[in-house]
């Protein structure tokens, strides 16, 4: 870490300290904003120096001042920013640092899960919608039939796509739901059946962090006086499953299906303009071309990578893509006439 990356960390969790309405997590944000100014003063090797947030820690802290810092966790996890497991603390023993993990399975646990089932089916549904409508665009354009047969074809493959996305996503997170229901059914009959046994098997798994045995019995059997309290807690630690966040199979397929249907919409609006000849196609290619570098540099906030090659990674495949498709339909209507 520079000094640059500790006064930028320091600066962002003072702007997620603002922005965020429990106490207690933003005094945390701001005591890690003072560690991290800290941590600057040991690298700071020119006392002259003035610092400036970057472009990217602009842009997320302007969207702290609209979407509280619960909702932008993927972003800020790239930005480098720690406590973030604070928002999961539902345990006594959950500290803002790191928690030792018991077993192989645990390693890089407090990583996942926080993009989220809807952040997930929105970001490659504009992607999806966006570089498959321009393909199919420019593969029909490319067997040079008119503007009006493009238009009706990139319309069916907006309406296609985006209701195939939805149904797609529908199914797997409704999948992915129930089964984890079911385990959570059945750990609600062992409660049921077994209550003292499964408070050992909590106490154990607190005794592998680290608690005394005793201590960690008398804990364990505090928590299990509330039933659903208790399962809650066992569902937490011996299933690893939030019961307050299995995925909404409605909401992923609500997201998936308007974003995929504005990123497929975007290369249309030349043609929805009826532009003469070939400048339809010449403004679709534009636009869409300017729209894939646009998504590649938003998609940096979740990646943490740079956003200008960010960027262009995704113009370049977006354009073989469509390049390839266009010429693929011009050699397909040669052959066939």
């Amino acid at each position: 870490m520079s000094w640059f990356e500790e006064k930028q960390s320091a600066w962002l969790y003072r702007r997620a300290a603002q922005a965020e309405h429990d106490q207690r997590i933003s005094q945390l944000f701001t005591q890690l904003a003072d560690a991290a100014d800290q941590q600057a003063e040991i690298w700071n090797k020119d006392t002259s120096a003035v610092f400036s947030p970057g472009l990217r820690a602009r842009v997320v802290a302007r969207l702290l001042d609209v979407i509280p810092p619960r909702r932008l966790r993927p972003v800020l996890a790239a930005m480098k920013l720690r406590g973030l497991s604070s928002y999961d603390a539902h345990s006594p023993l959950h500290t803002a640092g790191h928690v030792m993990p018991t077993t192989l399975t645990d390693v890089g646990a407090r990583h996942r899960g926080l993009g989220g089932g809807n952040l997930r089916a929105a970001v490659f549904g504009v992607n999806d919608g966006l570089v498959s409508n321009t393909c199919l665009i420019m593969g029909v354009a490319g067997a040079s039939v008119g503007n009006q047969q493009v238009l009706t074809t990139g319309i069916a493959g907006l309406l296609a796509g985006a209701l195939s996305m939805a149904a797609g996503e529908y199914v797997s997170m409704r999948s992915q739901r129930e089964m984890y229901e079911y385990q959570i059914g059945l750990e609600r009959d062992e409660l049921a059946e077994y209550p003292q046994e499964e408070a050992e098997e909590l106490a154990l798994i607190y005794q592998a962090r680290g608690m005394e045995l005793s201590r960690a019995r008398e804990f364990a059997s505090e928590m299990m006086s509330d039933p659903q309290h208790a399962l809650d807690v066992l569902s937490r630690e011996e299933l690893g499953l939030n019961p307050d966040d299995l995925g909404s199979p409605w909401g992923a397929a609500f997201f998936s299906f308007v974003a995929f249907a504005l990123g497929a919409a975007i290369p249309l609006v030349p043609f929805v303009m009826h532009l003469a000849g070939t400048q339809s196609l010449t403004w679709a290619c534009g636009v869409a071309g300017l729209s894939l570098f646009g998504v590649g540099m938003a998609l940096s906030l979740f990646t943490g990578r740079d956003a200008w090659g960010s960027g262009l990674r995704m113009l370049l495949i977006g354009a073989g893509a469509g390049l390839s498709t266009y010429f693929i339909g011009h050699w397909l209507a040669a052959a066939m006439s």
